[in-house]
């Protein structure tokens, strides 16, 4: 299975449906997501997770909503009746709406936020990219999951385009956050490893392509030294050289592949890499004068 279906499998068995306020506000996560609508008189959520409609059910049924499991060959359809739904949702031209939870705690907006990603959320394979979305029904439930979010400091971006209307997460450490958020512990567990694995290759990455980028440096200024000693020896020129000039010459004829520091240290009088740099532009330039 993917990571999203592994995370939502481990959030739909969380032990707390004997905590009537927590499910319930697991309920209302669930009723304003993307996948709840209004079909007449009564609401209606689908989802292709066996592991999502059976949790659903579970809480419909500890809050005694009489309601209707159906199969299109592609999605499971759970249906009950507007009238049973709880208090704390209203109605508003054929879109659901939350109606009042200023007094939920902390647990209770936890189980909000697991109902709304179980409801309609998704993340990508950590391995490869960091991305995970949550889709809302409309712009007052994304505006108000949002607020939630920041007052936990999960610091989300909202997405309201084409009537899709959607938070998201691009950061791998505030995704962790967020999934720690939901309660599912073995999951961010999996994700912090994959998220250290990947911070470890690309630290190794960066520092080939900075030794490759460093070494390429070298090679060319090296390249670009020798023709000019070439140059200079032949048009006769390397003999009238300084001997000081002379002597790095040979050495970066013997040792094209040496850095400047090693060659300063082959010296008679050895120099440092100031040094020897000074002296290897004074051969260019005099064989650029020819």
């Amino acid at each position: 299975m993917s990571f999203s279906s592994d995370l939502k499998e481990e959030l739909s068995k969380i032990n707390n449906l004997n905590k009537k306020e927590e499910i319930k506000y697991e309920l209302i996560g669930y009723l304003i997501s993307k996948n709840a609508s209004i079909t007449k008189n009564s609401i209606r959520y689908a989802t292709e997770s066996e592991y999502n409609i059976n949790r659903f059910s579970k809480l419909l049924k500890n809050l005694e909503i009489n309601h209707n499991i159906e199969y299109d060959g592609k999605s499971f359809i759970i249906i009950f009746k507007i009238k049973e739904c709880i208090k704390e949702i209203e109605i508003k031209n054929a879109e659901i709406i939350i109606n009042n939870i200023s007094n939920a705690n902390e647990n209770e907006k936890r189980a909000l936020i697991r109902g709304t990603f179980l409801g309609a959320g998704s993340i990508n394979n950590p391995e490869k990219t960091y991305h995970l979305e949550i889709n809302l029904s409309n712009k007052n439930n994304l505006d108000f999951l949002l607020e939630i979010l920041n007052n936990m400091n999960i610091k989300c971006k909202k997405l309201e385009q084409d009537k899709k209307y959607a938070i998201y997460l691009k950061e791998g450490e505030e995704i962790s956050e967020l999934i720690a958020l939901l309660g599912a512990s073995r999951s961010v567990l999996k994700f912090e490893d994959i998220r250290i694995q990947r911070e470890m290759r690309g630290k190794v990455n960066r520092i080939v392509n900075c030794q490759t980028a460093n070494l390429n440096k070298t090679i060319n200024a090296s390249v670009e030294q020798i023709d000019a000693i070439r140059k200079l020896q032949i048009n006769n020129k390397f003999n009238k050289l300084e001997e000081n000039l002379k002597e790095i010459a040979l050495l970066r004829l013997e040792y094209p592949d040496m850095s400047l520091i090693e060659l300063g240290k082959k010296l008679k009088n050895p120099l440092g890499k100031s040094g020897v740099n000074y002296r290897l532009k004074k051969l260019i330039q005099i064989a650029e004068e020819l």
